[in-house]
């Protein structure tokens, strides 16, 4: 059976291009896509698609990329769809990226030029522990690398350029998709599924090699307007009530030793405000809920409302408004429905000669929500470490293996029609 090889180090070199066009949302914007420069990558791999012979690959007006990769075989199998997002994070800079390759890493301290006070030590970083002799890339220190998820990008076009070189390689119809906003949580809002076409999918998103999740947390978004009293702060005795105050008190009374994200792991949900903004008389916070199950989500939501109602009541002219919406929701309620999308994915990073690790997610994909919307779609690693941040990695080794498991999958799919 062929076998994925990267030839002329194709990977990272596709890895490397992607990782130095700014695609950074903003979850302030309106428009969608939330930045145009995500079309700016989007253009590109269109035109490569293009240029494998992938003929209907195209850039919509709302920044997805769609592209078939025809059939190469007489049976009727399922139409299977691979996904990555092509945004980064807005929490760290993606502007000027500058990768580099660390070859035969050997478990030494990475210190990173552009800033010698961002170093990736392997007691910091439990999986560098298994990149002895591996080729690691790290931004330079200034930026984020990009690796989540342009490391899934530049997989899932390396797989569609193996399929596209070797129609011998028997295999269903397979469908690309390339999102804007995955990181704002907007990554599947204008997306087409009836023009995709596609009856299950598979997000290439993953951190630890070898890993399928096939959970996430549910997730609520929450906004929280405080309307205070302002008054000249120099006659304000008796007088002024200042939503900024009132908003820190409630930040403050939620729980330190529990229900936020630094004092919990595994499956224990939480309540994190991200960002504040206000005056004296306005003041508004937003949060994001996390659980992995809706019951505990709704018990968070009623426990923030609870904590704004006890602090307000010391502020009988002020008010506020707490907004909850619905994000995504944990994906395993509908893959338990689709065992064998789960099933082949553990096959496939078998053949990989990978030892499968199946699990949760602290966090979320597209497949969350692609999932509910009838697409079930788990997650499948992509060798991204240590995402949004100035540490952020990624492994060519552990790449590779990707795109492997990515060409197993298809393979799978139609040795079982």
């Amino acid at each position: 059976m062929l076998k994925y090889i990267n030839k002329n180090k194709s990977l990272q070199n596709r890895f490397i291009k992607y990782v130095q066009i700014d695609t950074q949302s903003d979850p302030m914007s309106p428009t969608v896509p939330s930045t145009e420069k995500q079309k700016d990558l989007g253009r590109v791999l269109v035109a490569e698609l293009l240029d494998l012979g992938i003929t209907d690959a195209h850039l919509d007006e709302h920044g997805y990329v769609y592209a078939t990769i025809p059939s190469t075989t007489d049976k009727k199998v399922p139409v299977i769809c691979f996904c990555s997002h092509m945004d980064t994070s807005p929490d760290c800079s993606g502007k000027n990226v500058k990768p580099i390759i660390h070859e035969n890493y050997q478990g030494q301290d990475l210190v990173l030029p552009d800033d010698n006070s961002v170093v990736l030590k392997m007691k910091e970083h439990a999986d560098l522990k298994d990149q002895i002799g591996n080729d690691i890339i790290t931004a330079s220190g200034t930026t984020l690398l990009g690796a989540d998820n342009k490391a899934g990008v530049a997989e899932i076009m390396e797989a569609a350029a193996f399929l596209m070189q070797n129609p011998e390689f028997k295999h269903g119809v397979i469908k690309i998709l390339f999102t804007p906003d995955e990181e704002i949580g907007r990554g599947v809002d204008k997306v087409n599924l009836e023009k995709l076409g596609a009856d299950f999918a598979y997000t290439v998103d993953g951190e630890t090699l070898g890993s399928i999740e096939d959970e996430t947390f549910s997730a609520d978004g929450a906004v929280l307007t405080i309307k205070g009293v302002s008054a000249h702060p120099g006659f304000a005795k008796g007088k002024m009530e200042s939503a900024i105050k009132i908003l820190s008190d409630v930040i403050s009374s939620l729980p330190a030793d529990c229900l936020s994200p630094e004092s919990t792991e595994l499956k224990e949900g939480f309540i994190h405000p991200v960002s504040i903004s206000g005056n004296v008389e306005e003041a508004e916070a937003r949060f994001i809920l996390r659980a992995f199950n809706d019951e505990e989500l709704g018990a968070n939501g009623e426990l923030l409302d609870a904590t704004v109602q006890n602090i307000i009541e010391d502020f009988p002219n002020s008010t506020y408004e707490l907004k909850i919406t619905e994000q995504y929701r944990n994906m395993k309620q509908v893959l338990d429905q689709y065992p064998q999308v789960i099933e082949y994915g553990i096959e496939a990073i078998r053949r990989a000669g990978i030892t499968p690790k199946q699990q949760s997610i602290r966090g979320g994909t597209d497949g969350s929500r692609l999932s509910f919307m009838g697409l079930p779609c788990p997650n499948i690693f992509a060798g991204e470490h240590a995402f949004h941040g100035k540490q952020e990695w990624a492994s060519v080794q552990d790449m590779e293996k990707a795109v492997e498991t990515i060409v197993n999958i298809a393979a799978i799919w139609e040795e079982r029609a």
